[in-house]
């Protein structure tokens, strides 16, 4: 602590430091020079792969190699594909290796190859000449520059649009150096060909003056976009170098360096928010750090090194050491610069003369209390434990802020509690077995779900759900879902048995809220281990989640048992309709008739819909009784002649008789009889008969005078006389026919009871 500040360089009004993060401990074949090198952002891995454009034709294949930021290989592989030009990593850890023919191979970061795509036609025919990856808020793109000097890019790799750059007419030699900028959403590129800049958009190139700039600056060597593509540096071979808005119309200030040569990498180094200027620039032994001053700060390189731009700083690793450069927080520097009275300053002087018992510590902080400070003293201390990267000093200011704390009127912890938790999961991501070495910057940016998300891409699950655990995240956001993961790289193992693999599922899962077996399932069957992923759908409680697995696994008869069980007849149709349209017609019955509550909900569903379909499963089983209803039903509903519907109803007869129903089909009969004296007499008289019932057939003709014909109906058709006598008196009635109703009462013995003698009907007149 005593030393503390002996590793800050400042740089105008700012301090910065350059502290060890890993003694990297890989066993590298190659010297960095000689390699393609990619490294994600916010701590991700290191993706190594020999360049092949720098050494003669050889027959001997690179191998790509993923490590973690702490050196631990993650995996590797043999290169097999085409000339690799360019590597990067995409803002989800997949890794893009970008081949000269414009083809961008996708591989996880375990090296297992997940896709690809064409950077397009035109690329592939010129080559690639240089490519750049680029993010943009949720997004990756890429950048290429083609050996006929045209670019072409793609602001989001997930959805490939391609657009090919307007071209720079006026200059047929290639770019010393570009880079891709965003304005207003627009992805641009800038461009630099010697003393000229270009700026390319959709449409038009258009030639630049970058504001503020000396008229000896020379020409254009390096550039570099910040993290947050807010601000831009250029290096010029009189080693002068530009600073300002990526916006190119305000300038920030300038810098002049003794080293003309053209630097390896220039990266910015500011934090959020920051209103200092610094942009680290490295050559192949020498890092400076300019900025708003006329020095800078300038650090030896012992190797080759690499730096990688971050959201508050940068990282520089070489074979031996991975380091963190950054800008000294102001929080930081007012508790520890030299001689400070700052209120965290105090504090921390004064819990330290407490541990000591000394008086000491009662003035201190007497001192804080009389400028009504303590409270901002405290605050600044648990901020400034949150820059720190050593646990010792995170702990030495979190006991500052504690003892403060006690002091403080009605003091709310929270923002302590949070940041112990913080810095206790960061903590045990740092760890050189792990290897993400996040900042709190970075951290509270890519925030607690995302980190887990790594984690479990990692496959570190065990470090995941205790993260979960302690943070109490609740199960669908935590636990639930880095087990489900696990799960789902577990059913992947195929050294263990389906069994084996099914129970340590299930044990390890069981009821745990928002876990879905049938999304673990899927995956098994993706992975084609049908029988995990039925024996996984056991312990699926949702019947609607476990069917359409089952189907597409072609397990259509249990898919059916399930949804029978379910209760829910939707899902029932839902399988039924599958395997009508996969199974042949005879299979689909005899699997029908195996389930007898899916039968029923078919030909329910035949009746409304489709009843040529009914037919078939009536003759399938032989059931001929539901056959007669069924042409029963044809003969009104389908038919419209009158011949076609006695043919319908002769076969509803015949199927009466073949089922022993023996009224059905004298009924059958006498309908057919029906229709045909009603065809006739329409014919006939000229008057509508057809659909009439026997009962209204009857009262027409007896309304209409035609008794005789009513008569011999009737006899045929064997109505009963009772029937048949109040149909004949009601009709006469109607028509108030007395003559005739007097003559029929007294042709033959009432069937129907008493009629009153003829004088009186006499009298009726």
């Amino acid at each position: 602590m005593e030393f503390y500040t002996a590793d800050w360089y400042p740089l105008g009004t700012a301090y910065y430091r350059k502290f060890d993060l890993y003694r990297m401990e890989w066993n590298l074949k190659e010297d960095l020079k000689d390699c393609l090198v990619a490294v994600g952002p916010y701590g991700g891995s290191i993706a190594l792969m020999r360049n092949l454009s720098k050494e003669k034709p050889s027959s001997s294949r690179p191998v790509l190699e993923i490590y973690s930021a702490s050196g631990v290989l993650l995996s590797s592989i043999l290169w097999k594909s085409g000339q690799v030009v360019h590597l990067g990593w995409t803002v989800t850890e997949d890794l893009l290796c970008i081949q000269d023919d414009g083809t961008v191979l996708i591989y996880d970061i375990f090296c297992e190859f997940k896709r690809h795509f064409s950077m397009g036609n035109e690329v592939k025919q010129n080559q690639v000449l240089e490519a750049k990856v680029f993010h943009s808020e949720y997004r990756t793109g890429i950048a290429i520059l083609t050996s006929a000097l045209t670019f072409t890019l793609t602001s989001n790799i997930d959805e490939l649009k391609l657009r090919r750059m307007p071209e720079i007419s006026v200059s047929k030699i290639p770019p010393t150096c570009w880079a891709v900028l965003f304005q207003d959403r627009v992805t641009l590129v800038l461009v630099a060909v010697g003393k000229d800049l270009y700026l390319l958009d959709n449409t038009t190139c258009s030639v630049l003056t970058l504001p503020g700039i000396s008229p000896m600056a020379g020409a254009y060597l390096q550039m570099s976009v910040s993290f947050n593509y807010k601000h831009i540096a250029l290096f010029t071979d009189t080693g002068y170098m530009w600073f300002g808005k990526s916006s190119l119309k305000e300038k920030l200030c300038e810098f002049t360096s003794d080293i003309r040569t053209a630097p390896k990498q220039m990266a910015w180094c500011i934090r959020p928010h920051s209103k200092h200027v610094a942009v680290a620039v490295m050559w192949d032994r020498l890092l400076l750090v300019a900025g708003k001053a006329k020095e800078g700060i300038s650090f030896h390189l012992d190797k080759t090194s690499i730096m990688v731009p971050e959201l508050d700083g940068v990282r520089i690793f070489s074979q031996s050491v991975h380091e963190f450069l950054h800008e000294i927080p102001r929080a930081t520097e007012e508790i520890f610069k030299i001689a400070s009275m700052a209120p965290g300053a105090l504090l921390l002087v004064a819990q330290k003369e407490y541990e000591k018992e000394s008086q000491k510590s009662d003035d201190y902080l007497r001192e804080i209390k009389d400028q009504n400070l303590l409270s901002i003293a405290v605050e600044k201390c648990i901020e400034a434990a949150g820059y720190e990267h050593a646990p010792e000093i995170q702990k030495s200011l979190l006991r500052a802020a504690s003892f403060g704390k006690c002091f403080v009127d009605k003091y709310c912890p929270m923002d302590f509690v949070t940041m112990c938790h913080d810095l206790r999961v960061l903590n045990a991501i740092h760890d050189y077995q792990i290897g993400i070495p996040l900042s709190i910057t970075q951290y509270k940016q890519l925030t607690v779900q995302v980190l887990l998300d790594r984690l479990v891409l990692r496959r570190l699950y065990p470090l995941a759900v205790k993260i979960c655990k302690y943070l109490k995240l609740s199960d669908f956001q935590g636990v639930s879902r880095v087990l489900a993961h696990w799960a789902c790289y577990k059913v992947q193992q195929k050294e263990k048995s389906d069994e084996e693999v099914a129970q340590a599922i299930n044990q390890k899962l069981g009821d745990t809220p928002g876990i879905s077996y049938s999304e673990i399932a899927s995956k098994a069957c993706d992975c084609g281990r049908t029988e995990l992923a039925i024996k996984l759908l056991e312990y699926e409680p949702k019947s609607e989640d476990q069917v359409p697995l089952l189907l597409k696994m072609k397990r259509c008869n249990l898919a059916l048992s399930k949804a029978i069980e379910s209760g829910d007849t939707d899902l029932v149709y839902t399988v039924v309709s599958y395997m009508k349209h996969e199974f042949n017609r005879g299979d689909f019955f005899m699997t029908l008739q195996n389930h007898p509550i899916a039968l029923s909900l078919y030909r329910q569903f035949c009746k409304h819909q489709e009843p040529e379909t009914l037919k078939d499963l009536y003759n399938q089983d032989d059931n001929h009784q539901e056959l007669g209803n069924y042409f029963v039903r044809s003969s009104y509903s389908s038919e419209k002649s009158v011949e076609g519907r006695v043919a319908e109803l002769q076969n509803a007869a015949d199927e009466y008789n073949k089922a022993k129903n023996e009224l059905a089909a004298k009924v059958t009969e006498d309908q057919i009889k029906l229709l045909r004296v009603q065809r006739k007499l329409q014919e006939e008289l000229d008057k509508p008969y057809l659909d009439y019932s026997l009962h209204d057939t009857i009262y027409n003709l007896l309304l209409d005078g035609m008794f005789k014909k009513a008569e011999q109906l009737y006899k045929e058709l064997k109505v009963p006389d009772k029937r048949y006598w109040w149909l004949k008196i009601s009709a006469l009635a109607e028509k108030e026919d007395w003559e005739e109703l007097d003559k029929f009462s007294r042709s033959k013995k009432s069937a129907i009871g008493f009629l009153r003698s003829g004088s009186s009907c006499r009298g009726c007149h």
